[in-house]
């Protein structure tokens, strides 16, 4: 079972990554379900965190979860934001999926078993 800390850095990594994403103004949609994954058996709580901000490359897009990898200028981020994300859902056995692509924003789907 996730703890109350770890999902709390969770949501907050995943909404500043979103708002860093969209300067200015955009769109952050959080939402929760209940959720099956085919291949994976049982039952799992999705949490969707979307925003409508510049998109992720697709060069990008298999190093974001690495520790210390950032797009940001250099003194804004640490890279560790997406890393902890990571580590935080895989020690509780789920996992994160990601939809993007420039230009469309970034969509994070959280899965983790339900309790």
């Amino acid at each position: 079972m996730a703890t109350v800390t770890g999902m709390q850095q969770v949501l907050v990594n995943l909404t500043v990554n979103a708002r860093d994403a969209m300067p200015g103004r955009g769109r952050l949609v959080i939402r929760t379900a209940n959720a099956s994954r085919p291949g994976h058996g049982g039952r799992y709580v999705r949490i969707t965190v979307e925003d409508s901000g510049a998109g992720i490359p697709p060069e990008v897009l298999p190093k974001i979860f690495e520790p210390f990898f950032t797009t940001k200028p250099v003194g804004e981020g640490t890279g560790l934001g997406l890393a902890t994300v990571y580590g935080i859902v895989k020690q509780r056995e789920g996992w994160v999926d990601v939809e993007s692509a420039p230009g469309r924003g970034a969509t994070f789907h959280v899965y983790l078993p339900a309790a």
